[in-house]
């Protein structure tokens, strides 16, 4: 049994008669009467009787008829929807990014264009540290991730830097330097310097501690963070100081003031990060449209 049987079938149910079913549908009369005896043939009992006029259900073709209504939209509706999800437009993407990432102002955008582009994608998001997004891309938890991470060892990610600008300097408000508009490195040599440990984030920590080492000092290390939100607090508790994405700027903390670097500047680079053998199109559609964002949009001065 095919659907072209059942739309026959409907057809001469719905027309009382064969030759007008047939006109309706585009065929002859004599190939649509044999389909339909082919159709009865294999129920193995008939199903209309046929009067002087056309054709009426029987008992069994009115039972066949309550169940078989349906399936000729039932078949478009798995069409339409086989033909959204090959496009991409439906399923799931699961997103991962940064405390700083989502300071970026870009990567809220994409979030929204997204959205608006395939509203029946449910995309959820989630925030935590490079190492557990890295971690939780590799082990499939997650689909995409905005990181801080210039480097992932696995041949298995593949990494697209889509934006790159300054660190700044972040001071507890009545530090010293903090009257200067740029604060050369140096200044802060006998300052703690906090940060999040390097476990949670590899990148972020040996750059900020390498710039301190090109600026002439081993930096003495402070309080360790949980995470970027955390190190603005402690700077607001005058327990040290610190380097952040210019980006986290936008994080206003009594206390705190941020200030440009006088001097070699390290860079923050984000990066989007997913697995080279995923072959979702929901998650092709992601990226091609993030990297697609990243290059028309400009972030001056921006990480």
């Amino acid at each position: 049994m095919e659907l072209r049987h059942i739309r026959y079938f409907l057809a001469v149910a719905r027309e009382g008669n064969f030759t007008r079913a047939a006109a309706r549908i585009g065929i002859g009369q004599p190939p649509l009467s044999q389909q339909i005896r082919d159709l009865e043939t294999e129920i193995g009992t008939a199903l209309f009787h046929r009067v002087p006029h056309g054709a009426e259900l029987t008992e069994a073709g009115a039972a066949f008829h309550d169940v078989v209504a349906q399936f000729p939209d039932l078949a478009e509706r798995a069409i339409r929807a086989a033909r959204r999800a090959g496009r991409g437009e439906t399923g799931t993407i699961r997103v991962g990014f940064t405390a700083s990432a989502a300071f970026s102002p870009s990567v809220p955008g994409v979030f929204r264009d997204f959205r608006r582009a395939f509203p029946a994608v449910e995309m959820t998001l989630e925030e935590s540290n490079s190492a557990q997004l890295v971690t939780r891309l590799k082990e499939e938890q997650l689909d995409a991730v905005f990181l801080r991470q210039d480097a992932i060892a696995d041949d298995g990610i593949r990494l697209h830097v889509i934006s790159s600008g300054p660190m700044v300097v972040v001071l507890p408000a009545g530090h010293p330097a903090a009257k200067h508009d740029k604060v050369s490195l140096s200044q802060l040599r006998d300052d703690a310097l906090i940060l999040t440990p390097r476990d949670v984030g590899p990148t972020h920590y040996d750059k900020v501690v390498s710039a301190c080492r090109n600026a002439g000092f081993e930096p003495q290390m402070g309080q360790i963070a949980p995470q970027l939100g955390s190190v603005i607090n402690f700077v607001a508790a005058e327990l040290g100081f610190s380097l952040v994405p210019k980006p986290m700027t936008q994080l206003q903390a009594n206390g705190v003031v941020y200030r440009e670097i006088d001097g070699e500047v390290p860079i923050a680079e984000l990066s989007l990060a997913y697995r080279s053998n995923d072959i979702s199109i929901a998650l092709r559609n992601f990226v091609s449209r993030t990297l697609a964002a990243h290059r028309s949009f400009s972030e001056p001065d921006e990480d």
